[in-house]
């Protein structure tokens, strides 16, 4: 093991909110011989998992804060766009002697630029109420006692979730729309990106928003076409988005109203991560590979 790998390996973290990005963050930082607990809404058989429920207000046991170094928080906002975990956890998680909270939230703060690049340095631009709660939630993290840092992520997929799943569960829709770009992230960037931050910080400017994003924000269509020639599969001839806007749901709509390329200079430039997957194409690959 690499000496900073042994930086990490007697750290405690704590993973709120386990869903595809925490549980693999998780996974990944037990790899490196760190403990890490993910919080569950209900009692499982996962020995490394800890009930909490914001909701309801069931918190975790006192045990389960002994020793904890890190969080990683990777609940959305409540109904009212407050923070769940600080609304029932700021002065606990404040009283630990806890060296960094990482705080996951959306590239949707910065709204609509009409397929302009956005970097850390844009003032954020809400469009969505979903976008503006968790732009709300950013500034209760940051406002907060504590050593936090906000990674602001696109659209996340990685094995078991991408568009080959939507192709073979047939809820695939091929929708294009003039000059529309998304820009996207591989799951184990995320979770690579954070953990290179955090065998480096020592040595590198601390920057309390990060965004991470891969290097090619491109249309749908071409993602969707390149996972049918990798099945072998013929792709439906697209349709229009002013055409089937009407039959979407709301949400679907939201995603089509926003055009922007996230730039990651500020983590691969300046930060020096270097990407694991770099565009979609390398990371659905490895997608591909675990069907």
């Amino acid at each position: 093991m690499n000496n900073l790998a042994s930086l990490l390996r007697k750290n405690k973290f704590l993973i709120l909110g386990c869903g595809f990005s925490g549980s693999f963050f998780a996974k990944t930082i037990r790899k490196l011989g760190c403990t890490a607990l993910t919080s569950s809404r209900s009692k499982n058989k996962d020995p490394n998992s800890f009930v909490f429920d914001s909701e309801n207000g069931i918190v975790p046991s006192e045990e389960v804060f002994d020793g904890v170094t890190h969080i990683l928080s990777c609940i959305p906002p409540n109904k009212n766009g407050n923070d769940p975990v600080l609304r029932i956890l700021q002065s606990k998680l404040e009283s630990l002697s806890l060296e960094w909270v990482g705080y996951l939230s959306t590239t949707g703060v910065y709204g609509n630029t009409e397929g302009d690049w956005v970097s850390e340095r844009n003032k954020p631009n809400p469009l969505q109420k979903r976008s503006l709660n968790r732009l709300n939630c950013e500034k209760e993290w940051i406002e907060s006692n504590l050593p936090v840092q906000i990674f602001r992520l696109p659209g996340i997929y990685g094995p078991g979730r991408s568009t080959f799943e939507a192709i073979r569960n047939q809820k695939i829709r091929v929708i294009t729309k003039k000059d529309q770009v998304f820009s996207r992230i591989h799951v184990a960037d995320i979770a690579n990106a954070i953990i290179y931050l955090l065998q480096n910080k020592d040595i590198l400017k601390f920057h309390k928003i990060i965004n991470i994003a891969d290097d090619e924000p491109c249309s749908q269509i071409e993602v969707i076409q390149y996972c049918y020639d990798l099945l072998g599969l013929k792709m439906p001839k697209p349709t229009l988005f002013e055409e089937v806007k009407k039959e979407l749901s709301p949400i679907a709509q939201s995603f089509w109203m926003e055009n922007r390329k996230v730039s990651n200079k500020l983590l691969c430039e300046t930060l020096g991560y270097k990407l694991i997957y770099k565009n979609y194409k390398l990371g659905l690959k490895n997608c591909f590979l675990n069907l």
